[in-house]
């Protein structure tokens, strides 16, 4: 039994000082590979060089892989976008150039998508809202178009944007579809993604009683749309609230699968390493 973390934000400069020991501890656990979605421009060569240098000179070593996109955030807080000191048409192509690039080492375009509720949070009008998330889709689909550009699937953030992201998922028709990181939807919501090729990234939120509407869709969903990830340092676990999340958390998050499913443990964690295989590590897809 071994397991994937599908979403985890090595790069973040939580884990700097201690990733030699943090990998171990993966390793030991039996984490054998861990995806790093990079989220704003001044991450993209931070997690190519993770990936590139297998993150840590130590055998055995976690199998580190990178993918590249821009966060819908990097479009929604001002400061962020002042920061970046270019137009956004200037990120596009350094993506495009970067992905064409490092081909070999990318195995996913995002993590990007739509969030409705941080574009609310920091719209102070209707219009600056409505300008906002045609901001967000306008840089959502140039990302779709990367993915199929370079028969990628894509890692997709999302939050209050279901009826934003579908047309365009639909219109996109990505020949690998891809991802929908930290589903937290209802089952309805679930098999609209599946019906389109999708699977779901399964995170701390399961791990919470009050999550009713999203451990029944868990339930009911096919065992190959299943993902397992962390989102770590974020997103921690119930009862770790206010503590940095950490990738050996997946097992944690894997053995409350285990008693949600029916199937038996090892079924589970065979079916999704399965997953992740499909989805990221062959060329068909």
């Amino acid at each position: 039994m071994q397991f994937t973390d599908s979403h985890c934000h090595l790069d973040f400069t939580e884990f700097t000082p201690s990733l030699p020991q943090l990998l171990q501890q993966c390793w030991q656990q039996k984490i054998k590979r861990i995806i790093i979605p990079s989220v704003y421009p001044e991450h993209w060569h931070r997690v190519l060089a993770l990936s590139e240098n297998n993150a840590i000179s130590i055998e055995p070593s976690v199998t580190i892989k990178a993918s590249l996109g821009i966060h819908p955030w990097f479009v929604i807080v001002d400061e962020l976008f002042v920061q970046a000191k270019q137009p956004l048409d200037f990120y596009q192509q350094q993506l495009t150039e970067l992905v064409t690039n490092n081909r070999a080492n990318i195995i996913a375009i995002g993590e990007c998508g739509i969030d409705v509720f941080k574009a609310k949070k920091n719209s102070n009008s209707p219009q600056a809202l409505s300008d906002n998330l045609a901001l967000q889709q306008s840089l959502f689909t140039m990302q779709l178009t990367l993915a199929n550009n370079e028969n990628l699937p894509v890692i997709i953030h999302h939050c209050q944007s279901h009826h934003l992201l579908m047309p365009l998922l639909k219109k996109a028709s990505l020949t690998k579809a891809g991802v929908i990181h930290a589903f937290s939807g209802n089952y309805q919501q679930a098999k609209a993604y599946l019906d389109l090729g999708f699977k779901l990234g399964i995170g701390g939120t399961i791990t919470y009683p009050r999550a009713k509407k999203t451990l029944d869709a868990i339930k009911r969903v096919p065992l190959s749309s299943l993902l397992l990830e962390t989102d770590a340092p974020s997103m921690p676990l119930h009862g770790q609230q206010g503590k940095i999340n950490s990738p050996v958390n997946i097992t944690e998050i894997f053995s409350t699968l285990a008693m949600i499913r029916s199937e038996s443990a090892q079924e589970i964690a065979d079916s999704i390493e399965s997953n992740v295989e499909q989805l990221f590590f062959t060329a068909e897809g």
